[in-house]
């Protein structure tokens, strides 16, 4: 398939990416002003896309690979 997205985010870096985004949901409560809230909800919904799809784009033209270190 040409358009399947590379695999590039390794188990351990998907893990730590959802920890990420359970700990950025919880705070976007916390945090006065709905513009910062909002930008801490898009920020813990793109770390739980890339954390489920294990494809992170700015990965891409850095070629960081985390999915090496699985073993």
């Amino acid at each position: 398939n040409p358009m399947a997205l590379p695999k590039n985010v390794g188990k351990q870096d998907s893990t730590i990416r959802l920890i990420a985004a359970a700990v950025i949901m919880i705070l976007s409560f916390f945090v006065p002003g709905m513009a910062l809230q909002m930008l801490l909800v898009v920020v813990a919904l793109i770390l739980l896309f890339t954390s489920w799809s294990r494809t992170c784009f700015a990965y891409l033209p850095l070629k960081i690979d985390t999915t090496k270190k699985d073993g």
